[in-house]
């Protein structure tokens, strides 16, 4: 099936009718215009790509949403959705020749409600994952989602690219925790389906369409959110390993003991600790000695009196008899479990500052992670013997960000130019274990490309034929998810 429509050509001058037209609409606020104001916005977080917005739409409600989504579908002109801007995989640049439009929803930031007996949380699309985080808190209620970037990612971006994070392995990703959305369609018509129902069987659930749709198929502008009780104990250990097949064991071991209180599980390679002890201030290592495998085991339990340091401590003291951990620690204080669950979270921006990186975001069965991990590693080794290895993540739901980092002393474009090898060569792997080229991060501008190999025949005709009834034009956020 052909692609979609690609968005109409339009003289600059009537792009320069509709940026009048969208500051009459908005006032001062909510429109940029200035290349210096408009510059952050054309810039994924990775710097791979840089765009020229043609204006920056900052509307305040919903109704103003719509309101740009008419005028720019009118004029032709194609919308990029853009919540706190903190896409891996560029799903929120816009071109390169100023002919598009970004829509930002920050200032659509309120808490609208929070249920604490139905455990909803109503939010818009431009709340931080830390502020909807905050309010649940207020009422003892948690909102279990959880990722390096949630003082900055946005609900509207975390639910368009289905975020998944840390607690996954408890909870589920993003569209796990979604009972209702407010969505602006294509031709500016809202759909209002914030509904706080746990069931609710009435044809086809719409919502699922706009979570992980990367902004394609309308703007998210509202949200129903599950929450949980909030835990009353919780523990973190981390844990020095011989091998990745020893984690996967010392899962096995938590599982078994009591799978309810098992909140994350996290994977990390030597390298990957190592960059971070070397590139972010205030960062330790609380351990005897560096190991080549590590792993953040995190226990949390909404029961008094549940008993979870016992339970931490007796699961290692039998796998450090077993020799499946080599060295443990766990944390005593609030302060302690924030310090170690550091040394997770700053990888990403270790490896940034380390130098250039390939970054590879793929899910395989859990039964086959030590599997990927060391064909993966021989695969890239292959193409470049030096290359630094430092694989991370979620091993607990089978989600592992293989990120690889240029060789020292390495030109740091001619590694990127290698990345679409790089990227194939793990690809093979993840493909031949029965996994998928984007876990968590979405398809965005990089990964486009891989769709026809991995999701070609009738599932990305069938995802055409979606795209093609809510966007006829190809107007919203073009070039991202379908190639």
């Amino acid at each position: 099936m052909p692609d979609s429509p690609p968005p109409r050509s339009i003289p600059a001058t009537d792009r320069a009718g509709l940026v009048a037209r969208l500051a009459a609409m908005l006032g001062p606020r909510g429109l940029l215009t200035d290349p210096a104001d408009m510059a952050p916005y054309g810039e994924d977080w990775r710097r791979l790509y840089r765009g020229r917005p043609l204006a920056v739409a900052r509307p305040a409600d919903t109704a103003e949403v719509a309101a740009v989504v008419r005028a720019c579908m009118a004029a032709g002109v194609a919308v990029v959705p853009q919540g706190g801007n903190t896409s891996m995989v560029g799903g929120a640049v816009p071109a390169e020749d100023g002919s598009e439009v970004v829509l930002s929803l920050a200032r659509l930031n309120r808490v609208l409600a929070l249920d604490a007996l139905d455990m909803t949380l109503t939010v818009e699309a431009g709340v931080t994952l830390k502020a909807a985080q905050d309010a649940a808190a207020i009422e003892n209620c948690l909102l279990p989602l959880s990722i390096a970037s949630e003082g900055t990612a946005q609900i509207g971006g975390i639910l368009s690219t289905n975020a998944g994070g840390n607690n996954t392995v408890r909870y589920g990703n993003a569209r796990d925790l979604v009972l209702g959305l407010e969505v602006v369609l294509p031709d500016g018509e809202v759909w209002e389906g914030l509904r706080r129902l746990r069931k609710d069987n009435t044809g086809y659930c719409l919502r699922q369409l706009f979570v992980g749709a990367e902004g394609t198929l309308g703007i998210i502008t509202a949200a129903v959110l599950k929450l949980e009780p909030r835990p009353r104990e919780v523990e973190v250990a981390l844990c020095a390993l011989p091998s990745c097949d020893a984690a996967l064991d010392l899962f096995r071991r938590f599982r078994s003991y009591d799978t309810a209180a098992v909140q994350a599980f996290e994977y990390m390679s030597g390298l990957g600790v190592a960059l971070v002890l070397r590139h972010i201030p205030g960062t330790a290592l609380p351990l005897t000695a560096p190991a080549g495998h590590f792993v953040l085991v995190e226990l949390a339990t909404p029961r008094p009196g549940a008993g979870l340091r016992r339970a931490m401590e007796e699961v290692l003291e039998g796998a450090l008899e077993d020799g499946v951990v080599s060295d443990a620690v766990i944390a005593e204080s609030v302060a302690q479990r924030a310090a170690l669950w550091r040394l997770r979270e700053e990888h990403a921006e270790a490896q940034k500052r380390e130098g250039a990186n390939v970054k590879n975001d793929v899910s395989v069965p859990v039964s086959t992670m030590p599997e990927l991990i060391a064909r993966a590693s021989a695969a890239c080794r292959a193409l470049l013997p030096d290359i630094q290895i430092a694989p991370f993540g979620h091993l607990g739901d089978g989600n592992i960000h293989f990120n690889l980092v240029q060789p020292d002393g390495m030109d740091p474009a001619a590694f990127l130019a290698r990345d679409h090898d790089i990227m194939d060569a793990v690809g093979a792997v993840v493909r031949d274990l029965g996994g998928s080229f984007s876990a968590e991060h979405g398809v965005g501008k990089l990964k486009p490309y891989m769709m026809p190999e991995w999701r070609g025949g009738a599932e990305l005709a069938a995802m055409r034929r979606i795209k093609a009834a809510f966007d006829p034009l190809g107007l919203m956020n073009p070039g991202k998810v379908l190639p």
